[in-house]
């Protein structure tokens, strides 16, 4: 399955999340993050989907049927060659802080609390496929919380 990312900029109303949820839940979607966020102008908000689909026609047929509702102002699918896509994830880490200096030339990441000498927290930054290199080298073991953002897209 691809990863695709939706750009939605809609009108800032109660309910209109609710709306687009539903159709996508409607067209058997499982979306698999969802961040919005105020766009710079007043009133309007800024809306990042992205799901799991192959079919560039499924992909298509949600884009047009978004386009329908009378509180979207303008949605397109984004090309992940001509647009940037960025997460974040907050980590709290049971491990050494010899073992994490370890990982700090290579991964992107703030150290936002140490709370003792083996338990910190951590802010990661960066792609998806980075943050989850960062997960996997650290190891499943040490990771005692992690909360992420879900990604956010923006063309280039």
């Amino acid at each position: 399955m691809k990863r695709r990312a939706i750009l939605a900029f809609t009108l800032d109303h109660p309910g209109v999340l609710n709306k687009i949820s539903m159709l996508i839940r409607k067209k058997m979607y499982n979306v698999d993050t969802l961040t919005v966020c105020r766009a710079r102008i007043p009133g309007v908000s800024r809306m990042t989907i992205t799901l799991r689909e192959s079919d560039q026609a499924r992909v298509d047929q949600v884009v047009r049927q978004l386009e329908k509702f009378t509180e979207v102002i303008s949605v397109k699918e984004l090309d992940t060659d001509h647009s940037y896509w960025r997460e974040v994830a907050i980590i709290k880490l049971e491990i050494d802080a010899s073992v994490l200096e370890t990982f700090q030339g290579r991964y992107n990441f703030e150290i936002l609390e140490q709370k003792s000498d083996d338990i910190h927290i951590l802010q990661v930054a960066g792609s998806t496929r980075r943050i989850d290199a960062f997960l996997d080298e650290v190891g499943q073991e040490h990771i005692v919380e992690i909360a992420r953002t879900g990604v956010t897209a923006m063309e280039k």
